[in-house]
Parts: structure tokens; C-alpha cells; sequence
């Protein structure tokens, strides 16, 4: 564990997010950066994570967000990035397309399951919820949390369940909280220019749908 280095990294990278910005703004993302160090220490964190984290917490922070990050939300959940101001709380969490090694040899299913799975777990402890993601992976969205929860059935939500029971069973996700689980945003995250750029839901889909589509006929499944 290299602390010294951690420290050195998130720094620069504090530093290039905040060079047009006050010092309120910069005092923030600092301390932001420290807490990360922090965790790390207790090998709670991880670099690649982390700069997803900080980025992400800058865009907020400059919104007029009080910006949380690894907050606990209940005995089993802590969100990567929580911020709150007036009008109410907005979670991200962060999704880089991790496959462990147990999924190698399924690893579009295992995402798919993951993605549906964070959305539902995590948005009903926020007034909005969003997914943050890198610009060179492609999230492959459930169609049924882009649209409004008036516009799915049950069926569906039952056929999203049976995805999600396969690895995030304890405790299941039920149908209740499939139907009212909600998407609002998605952030996207450039640790190389230390930006983010927000999209919403059906706009990012759309955008990755070709992609998307090309990937479900080589597994045999049906496009969208």
C-alpha cells in the first residue's frame, strides 16, 4: 500500500479539476481528496475508483451540491458519491465495468445484473439517482429503468428480478421496488480532463443503443 503515491495522485488530479475555480471550491475538493487518503489507509478504496469519485465530486460540489463520498446509507450500502443542497439529495454511483473473476465467462450478463441491481438497491435513498461511468465504457441499460415507473408491468419487473436474483440476492430485490426505482441521470466521467458531462437517461441510450444491439446479436439475443 503505497499511501505516499495515493495522496500524490489525487492531489494532481484535485489540482487540474479546480484550476478555474475559487478557493470555496478548491478547499472542498481537497478535503474530499483527504477523506479518499483516508480510506485508503484502511484499504477501504482504490485509486481508479477513487479518481472516478473525486472528478464526479468536483462537478457536484460546483453545483452547489454538500458532497459526501463512501457514505453509509443502511447496514449493508455505502454509495460512492451522495450530495445534498436545497432541493433535495442526489446519489451517483459509479459503475467501470469491473467483471470478477467468477463471471469471466459471462461477463455482459453479470453487468447487466450489476447496473439493474444499483439502480434499484440505491435510488430509493435519494430524490435522484444517477450512475456515473467513463467515457470508453458503454452501460447497458435495462430499458425498463429508462422509462417512468407508470410505463412498466409487472411482468417486466419480474423478468428484471430473475436477472437480478442470479449474484444480488441477499437481500432480494423485489417487485415493489423495481417498479419505483428510478434513473435520472447519467454522469460521465473524464479523469483525463477531470470533467463530467450529464446526460439523461433516454439520450445516453439512444446514443449506445447501435453498439448495444450489435453486442445482443453476437449472443444470440434479440435487439432492442
Amino acid at each position: 500500500m503505497d499511501v505516499r503515491r495515493f495522496k500524490e495522485d489525487l492531489y494532481e488530479l484535485a489540482a487540474r479539476a479546480c484550476a478555474d475555480d475559487d478557493q470555496e471550491v478548491r478547499s472542498k475538493v481537497f478535503a474530499t481528496a483527504d477523506i479518499l487518503v483516508n480510506l485508503y489507509k484502511k484499504n477501504l478504496v482504490k485509486i481508479n475508483h477513487s479518481a472516478l469519485e473525486l472528478v464526479c465530486a468536483h462537478s457536484l460540489i460546483r453545483q452547489g451540491y454538500s458532497v459526501k463520498v463512501e457514505q453509509r446509507l443502511d447496514e449493508t450500502l455505502v454509495c460512492d458519491v451522495m450530495g445534498t443542497r436545497g432541493d433535495g439529495q442526489l446519489i451517483v454511483e459509479i459503475e467501470t465495468g469491473f467483471i470478477p473473476p467468477e463471471a469471466a465467462l459471462e461477463p455482459a450478463a453479470y453487468a447487466r445484473s450489476r447496473i439493474a441491481s444499483k439502480i434499484a438497491r440505491y435510488s430509493r435513498f435519494a430524490g435522484k439517482f444517477a450512475l456515473g461511468t467513463t467515457p470508453s465504457y458503454v452501460l447497458d441499460l435495462p430499458e425498463f429503468f429508462v422509462r417512468p415507473p407508470r410505463n412498466r408491468t409487472r411482468e417486466e419487473a419480474a423478468e428484471i428480478k430473475t436477472l437480478t436474483d442470479v449474484r444480488y440476492n441477499k437481500p432480494p430485490i423485489s417487485i415493489d421496488e423495481l417498479m419505483q426505482a428510478r434513473l435520472h441521470m447519467i454522469f460521465l466521467i473524464d479523469v483525463d480532463s477531470a470533467s463530467t458531462q450529464e446526460l439523461d437517461p433516454d439520450t445516453y441510450d439512444r446514443t449506445a443503443l447501435v453498439l448495444l444491439d450489435w453486442h445482443r446479436i453476437v449472443q444470440g439475443l434479440n435487439p432492442r
